[in-house]
């Protein structure tokens, strides 16, 4: 039959299902699809904690949000326009998220008796009124899936596995997704096994047969490719971009790459990816706790290397201590802390921003390190790149807070040119840089940056000490002189405050805008977002945002300082609005949730408009 085709600006749907109904998979592929096609692209994984949460239940649903549109977009969305709920645990964990006239589609088989009594449903909700105001597509997608490959040697139990290759099929007839890298995809990861690369093929195929012979779907809908900046492009997480910004750390340093981890979500697929990497002089150690992989990263940088670390909060909180000893030792180190909802194990999948007063103050005795984070999952292969520049050039810890909503989330990232990357080159120190010519002095500092050399160990005439006791200025005896010790806390406070880092820039495209709104990490999609509907409404607002947070940008004072109010949205209780206050004396309004959820643009232009309206 011949189907309407309607153009759509944007799109918005939600995969969502049982944590073993490949929900994570389909969802990946379905953006893989359209980055091929050219939309711009923003996406949100949801999944639980529990590696397997009992079937059918509200705490073991898994889910991926992708917006997708012809336009450069900034969030992942709001509200899906579109939920394919697997099962009835899937719709009723999702269903006070969709707007009144959204499109749901759901699986019919998995609607039993059983399976609605486990999420609370008295009724079958496509049977009542419950969904009245939705345009609900009941689909049998388990027993269509095994219909389907009734003829292929494949057993019952894989057959109905590959029900997600169905909807995904369904999914990409109907937005017109091209589908054939989905179908070399199957290939390469079932190579091993052909029934499945078969079955899975014929899933999808089924699916995409659906959607073009049945009369429930009379439409489909196109989204045409976003005008962006010329060049190659590629889809990628955020953990994957700052996995490849430190790689290109090492190319650029020309220094090797040395990551000392410990597994913890959502820092994990660092490690993994760097893994990958060996020919480019990368070394990955999976250590046996928290404390023994800061403490090799260290000792790699004492070595030569460029050290790293990756965990999130709980891990950051172990590593303190040697994070202190890099700050005495004055060695340039990587802390990457992939923050997630605390305290202690709190909710590990979930996202938060409450690990900055723990990077920028959690340590003993005076022990500043700068601190960056990045404001997207493309970002953070720049805010990688940005903290090795710091941490070599300034021979001293960075912290990278990045978060869970930015590692696990994608969005397209423009390739670089390698040459356009920053020069990372460092100079070890080869020989006596005392006065005399045969003294080395470890702790003689850079005039401008107030770095002190770096000496591979090893080096003829270049023996020094080494630990965690106060070293004297220039010599770096041991030390326990109270008027050298108040001058090498002072100066390696001061080594931070060196750190040479771009003015902080306003986007207030009138230049009449009363309000400003400061974000940091990834609140910038939101944030920004928000302040586009309310100048397209005609409401001045203007917005800043922070990628260095210790030191912060020289200008930030007279920035803030020249509006009536700043309001500052954070995924925590009010971190960096105190950190404002404090250093700036200025009132800034804290607007702050911890729901484990990244903000939405709806909630936040709603919260400034009030502000807007009592200036």
């Amino acid at each position: 039959m011949t189907k309407q085709i309607r153009q759509l600006d944007r799109v918005v749907i939600r995969f969502a299902g049982d944590s073993g109904d490949g929900m994570q998979l389909t969802g990946d592929r379905f953006t893989s699809e359209t980055a091929q096609l050219g939309n711009d692209i923003s996406t949100l994984p949801n999944f639980p904690a529990e590696i397997r949460a009992p079937a059918g239940t509200l705490p073991g649903v898994s889910s991926f949000q992708v917006h997708f549109a012809d336009y450069d977009i900034l969030t992942p969305g709001d509200a899906p326009n579109v939920l394919v709920a697997m099962n009835p645990a899937a719709l009723k964990a999702n269903l006070a998220d969709l707007p009144r006239g959204a499109d749901i589609i759901v699986n019919t088989d998995e609607f039993t008796r059983r399976n609605l009594a486990k999420v609370g449903y008295a009724t079958n909700p496509l049977d009542d009124d419950t969904l009245d105001g939705y345009a609900v597509h009941p689909v049998a997608l388990t027993s269509m899936t095994i219909g389907a490959l009734a003829e292929l040697t494949v057993s019952k139990k894989d057959a109905e596995r590959a029900k997600n290759m169905f909807a995904l099929g369904l999914l990409s007839w109907m937005y017109s997704r091209p589908y054939e890298s989905t179908l070399r995809f199957l290939e390469r990861k079932f190579a091993r096994r052909p029934e499945l690369v078969a079955a899975n093929v014929a899933a999808f195929r089924a699916g995409w047969n659906f959607g073009e012979t049945t009369e429930d779907f009379s439409v489909r809908y196109e989204v045409k490719p976003a005008k962006m900046p010329p060049g190659t492009y590629r889809n990628i997480t955020g953990n994957a971009a700052l996995s490849l910004g430190l790689v290109a750390a090492g190319v650029r340093s020309g220094l090797p790459v040395f990551l000392g981890a410990y597994p913890i979500t959502p820092a994990s697929d660092i490690l993994h990816e760097l893994s990958k990497h060996k020919k480019f002089g990368v070394v990955t150690m999976q250590a046996e706790d928290e404390i023994a992989a800061v403490g090799a990263a260290l000792g790699a940088s004492y070595g030569g290397s460029l050290g790293i670390t990756t965990t999130s909060g709980p891990g950051v909180a172990l590593k303190s201590e040697t994070i202190s000893l890099a700050v005495a030792l004055e060695l340039p180190l990587v802390i990457v802390d992939v923050q997630r909802a605390g305290p202690s194990t709190g909710m590990p999948t979930k996202t938060e921003q409450a690990d900055l007063n723990m990077a920028l103050y959690g340590r003993h005795g005076e022990a500043p390190v700068a601190v960056i984070a990045p404001k997207s999952p493309s970002d953070c292969f720049h805010a990688a790149l940005e903290a090795a520049r710091i941490a070599l050039t300034y021979r001293t810890p960075v912290i990278l807070l990045s978060d869970n909503y930015v590692a696990n989330g994608s969005e397209p990232w423009l390739l670089p040119d390698v040459e356009s990357l920053p020069d990372l080159r460092v100079e070890f120190a080869t020989r006596p840089n005392g006065e005399d010519g045969t003294t080395f002095l470890p702790y003689l500092r850079d005039p401008q940056t107030l770095a002190r050399p770096w000496a591979v160990p090893g080096t003829p005439g270049l023996e020094h000490r080494i630990g965690g006791l106060e070293k004297a200025d220039k010599t770096g005896d041991i030390s326990y002189d109270p008027t050298n010790h108040d001058f090498m806390v002072r100066t390696r406070a001061a080594r931070i405050e060196t750190i040479e880092v771009p003015d902080v820039e306003v986007e207030d495209p009138d230049g009449d805008a009363r309000v400003l709104v400061l974000g940091w990490g990834s609140t910038y999609g939101p944030i920004g977002a928000a302040c586009r509907g309310l100048r397209q409404r005609g409401l001045p607002v203007a917005q800043a945002h922070l990628r260095h947070l210790a030191p912060m940008p020289a200008n930030l004072g007279e920035v803030l300082r020249s509006y009536d109010r700043v309001v500052v949205p954070e995924m925590n209780l009010g971190q960096l609005a105190h950190v404002i206050r404090a250093k700036y004396l200025v009132d800034a309004i804290g607007y702050n949730q911890v729901r484990g959820l990244p903000f939405t643009a709806a909630e936040l232009e709603t919260m400034l408009e009030e502000v807007l309206k009592n200036v």
